[in-house]
């Protein structure tokens, strides 16, 4: 059978058969088709082989970023520890378990959701709340966005009010973020807006008082796998809230926009440390 690149000049039987010229060209024309399909293939390979690479160097910091913050702060005084939510936190439970079974074997580790939840049962390690423990040695967790001021963005995972609780509850709280969430200004990178968790009954009055008070694109976050809102692990609504950079430049004045029926609107201070990873 002929190839797909001389179908096209054979008519029929009774047709002439094809001039060697045009059956080179053809031939050149099938060439050249075969040529392009491999420089396509080269640059889809070059293309992926440069998203591995970035994709290592992220996960390289937020590891390099997690262990030292375990090194330097979670002590082996430390008995009672918050791990909080997130892509770095994994590295945080990793760490810790390294620490070894002779220091472990004596801590309780407090949650700020189901992910560290998770994290903290199959890493063998003891699982407690904050109100078997409402003092807390030190609490770790990671973050949405940092400014040049320590202030920081949270409640991206939807654990908004267990981790404001825990971050509370600690004598030390740590946030460990990679390079990418130190922008110098709180929303600069972080578009989606201040993160607020709501009572359900009340989402609808808080999203009218944020209209009204600068951010008018105020919304509730709506799950994408499920119809309706996102549900957080206390049965809450989450509603992410835009603000302009006129009022990012004080982050307190956006945090003292609390409102019926806001439970947490995560804008932290960080008053004590924090561990950012550049590479």
């Amino acid at each position: 059978m002929p190839s797909p690149a001389l179908l096209k000049l054979d008519n029929g039987p009774n047709s002439n058969p094809p001039s060697r010229r045009g059956s080179m060209a053809a031939i050149q024309s099938f060439g050249g088709l075969s040529m392009e399909s491999s420089i396509q293939s080269q640059y889809v390979k070059e293309a992926l082989k440069r998203a591995t690479m970035q994709l290592e160097v992220l996960e390289s910091a937020k590891r390099l970023a997690a262990y030292t913050a375990v090194d330097h702060h979670i002590l082996p005084e430390h008995t009672v520890i918050g791990v909080g939510s997130g892509s770095t936190v994994p590295y945080v439970v990793d760490r810790i378990i390294q620490q070894g079974d002779k220091l472990n074997k004596n801590r309780v580790f407090i949650p700020t959701g189901f992910q560290s939840k998770e994290l903290i049962v199959k890493g063998g390690l003891k699982l407690g709340d904050v109100d078997q423990y409402p003092t807390i040695d030190v609490t770790i967790d990671g973050a949405d966005e940092v400014d040049n001021e320590l202030n920081c963005i949270k409640g991206g995972g939807a654990c908004h009010l267990r981790e404001k609780v825990l971050a509370e509850a600690a004598e030390t709280f740590i946030v460990v973020a990679d390079y990418r969430k130190n922008t110098g200004l709180l929303g600069k990178s972080w578009k989606q807006g201040v993160p607020i968790e709501v009572a359900p009954f009340a989402y609808a009055k808080l999203l009218q008082n944020l209209h009204r008070l600068g951010s008018p694109e105020a919304t509730l976050r709506m799950a994408k796998m499920k119809a309706g809102p996102i549900v957080t692990d206390n049965g809450n609504f989450c509603i992410d809230a835009p603000f302009d950079e006129a009022y990012m430049q004080d982050p307190h004045d956006v945090s003292c926009y609390q409102r019926l029926g806001i439970l947490r609107l995560m804008i932290l201070r960080l008053v004590l440390d924090i561990s950012l990873a550049r590479i």
